[in-house]
């Protein structure tokens, strides 16, 4: 797991590529990325799965802020990025949520 971070000259936005492995997703039918970012809401698109089985997404987040995220594997198992910049504890659950700092 892991995600890149590329910062726009123009615009006060860090585009993040999110990459999950073949293995770190568990071999999962798909992917998704859920976060502040789009409201948890588990109807969001799937990640994009790679000829090699893993997954990949790139959102756009505003500079200058911090995002919890998880992914969910086949809509029933959440997994953290082992990568992320901090992990905080989840407000639903007895379990941390990745951060990303932008």
């Amino acid at each position: 797991m892991s995600f890149k971070k590329q910062y726009l000259k123009t615009k006060p936005i860090c585009k993040v590529t999110f990459k999950l492995t073949k293995e770190e997703a568990k071999n999962a039918d798909s992917v998704k990325l859920l976060g502040d970012f789009n409201g948890w809401d588990k109807s969001s698109q799937p990640m994009k799965k790679l000829k090699s089985g893993g997954f990949t997404a790139t959102v756009n987040l505003d500079k200058g802020n911090d995002y919890q995220f998880r992914y969910l594997l086949d809509d029933n198992e959440w997994e953290n990025d082992w990568e992320a910049d901090q992990y905080v504890p989840s407000a639903l659950a007895y379990e941390d949520n990745s951060v990303v700092a932008v």
